[in-house]
């Protein structure tokens, strides 16, 4: 059965409960269900992300790798509502989640869209890229997916990502570090690192 958040269609059965959650001091109302990533409440790692992440000194839009219902580009299109928040996941449950979550906090500076990683994101300068990835689709995905954001980001952009130390954080810095050249380790806490690498002139 396809129950798992990274099916294109989980066939769990639809249960959708209703909370909210506080996120940048600002109060989210979110509609979650079955067969989407952490259900009953934004995830640690999400929230670490969040936390710590920067608005990027260059202009263009954002993308969300992964998005599920929506709390890391929910919040970051709250925070910067000049900006176009691209959301992407491979889950359709997750797409329409997305999309309700979005009216339901009344933030329309967003695009929701289905893509398995990157492949049907068409944008090719943002300004910053953000993804909790989808462990247990496999380290293969997860490396397509730092890969392709290399790519998407434009000169000076950032790729900001979330990832357990016990679930391949050092292979995940290394892999970056052959990308980018250089990764920040900007956080670390319970387990977790948040990691930051920039797109320079000379990648």
């Amino acid at each position: 059965m396809a129950n798992h958040y990274y099916s294109s269609t989980p066939e769990s059965e639809s249960s959708p409960v209703y909370w909210e959650y506080m996120l940048k001091n600002k109060t989210f109302r979110f509609k979650t269900d079955a067969g989407v990533f952490s259900k009953k409440e934004v995830d640690f790692g999400s929230r670490l992300l969040i936390e710590h992440f920067e608005l990027p000194k260059i202009e263009g839009a954002l993308l969300d790798v992964g998005c599920g219902y929506g709390p890391i580009g929910l919040s970051i299109a709250t925070q910067s509502p000049e900006r176009l928040v691209h959301m992407v996941d491979v889950n359709q449950r997750a797409l329409a989640l997305a999309k309700e979550n979005a009216e339901l906090n009344r933030i329309s500076n967003i695009t929701v869209y289905e893509s398995d990683r990157l492949e049907a994101v068409v944008e090719n300068q943002f300004a910053a890229i953000l993804t909790n990835p989808p462990i247990r689709a496999g380290k293969q995905v997860v490396m397509d997916i730092f890969r392709q954001s290399f790519r998407k980001l434009a000169v000076g952009g950032q790729l900001w990502v979330v990832i357990q130390k016990k679930q391949g954080a050092p292979s995940a810095i290394k892999e970056l570090e052959s990308l980018f050249g250089e990764v920040e380790t900007v956080e670390r806490s319970k387990g977790y690192y948040i990691l930051k690498a920039e797109k320079s002139l000379t990648d």
